[in-house]
């Protein structure tokens, strides 16, 4: 767990930083007469062409949602791949967006960190277990976290649109929610049977409690996000983790339109507001469900 957590970290600190040189992309094999250009390592051509489908079906959703069209390059990578197109020190596995040179990296293979997070399920609730296996098992009848990070790319892809189209998103955890919404949005419209594998590990993390947390507050995260970040990567994690749950709350709750509402909101207020007044901004101009994010944060702390 506390892998996982670090490496959330890694990936969300990852948009702030420069482009830096990097090899050229054309020593990759490349997928052609694609809209999305896609690079990828020798031999995972099929892989390749499944994330690109993917990537492009939720462009399109998010482009239709939003009237913008960013531009982003997909690199499909092995292990050997990664440690060449990566800048900062990303374990091979964690999907990330380098807004520097507008790059979505994924895993073109299974790998360790992936498994690291597989649990006992023979030492967990019945309920729980039957939960993790809908959702995490494979065809031959083993566990894998590939369909949670796989669905963490539609996350990364999110960064590509606020980012290029120069939002002002007001607080860190609003970055981050954002982009959420837009994922949980996506998957509840087009690929409903992939809610468990998006949903069912933050869950597992929510429900585990807030015990030896430093920080739990949205002023924390927001006034103190690149030393949690750093020094305290298990507790930004579980921050990560609320997010996706309040992300398919503000979808039950206010359905397909909100990520549309929030942006349009956050397009039109380019001035930094006070708490008081990004509640009253998120009541009034953005949706109700996500001013209750920070209304209830609290309180839903404490539970």
């Amino acid at each position: 767990m506390q892998q996982y957590i670090f490496q959330l970290m890694t990936f969300t600190f990852f948009l702030i930083q420069p482009a830096k040189a990097q090899q050229p992309f054309q020593q990759l094999d490349s997928l052609k007469n694609e809209k999305t250009k896609v690079y990828y390592s020798a031999g995972y051509s099929k892989r390749a062409a499944t994330i690109k489908n993917r990537v492009d079906k939720a462009m399109v959703f998010y482009q239709k949602m939003l009237e913008f069209t960013p531009e982003v390059t997909l690199l499909v990578l092995s292990a050997d791949d990664w440690k060449k197109y990566t800048p900062l020190p990303v374990v091979y596995g964690m999907p990330h967006f380098n807004a520097g040179n507008k790059t979505l990296v994924v895993a073109a293979a299974d790998n360790p960190f992936w498994k690291s997070f597989i649990p006992p399920v023979d030492q967990l609730p019945e309920e729980l277990r039957e939960k993790i296996q809908g959702a995490y098992k494979t065809a031959d009848d083993h566990l894998s976290m590939q369909p949670f990070f796989d669905l963490l790319a539609l996350h990364e892809v999110g960064h590509a649109f606020h980012t290029q189209a120069g939002l002002t998103m007001q607080r860190n955890w609003m970055g981050e929610l954002f982009v959420n919404i837009l994922l949980h949005t996506y998957i509840a419209e087009k690929e409903p049977e992939a809610l468990p594998a998006l949903t069912v590990f933050p869950q597992m993390v929510v429900t585990g409690g807030i015990a030896g947390f430093k920080f739990t507050s949205l002023k924390d995260v927001h006034e103190r996000y690149d030393e949690i970040a750093s020094k305290y990567p298990n507790n930004y994690g579980w921050y990560q983790c609320r997010w996706h749950a309040a992300s398919a709350t503000i979808y039950n709750i206010g359905g397909k339109l909100v990520g549309r509402k929030v942006w349009d909101a956050l397009k039109g207020e380019k001035e930094n507001l006070t708490d008081d007044q990004l509640l009253l901004f998120l009541e009034t101009a953005a949706d109700k469900t996500v001013a209750a994010v920070m209304r209830n944060w609290e309180k839903e702390t404490r539970k």
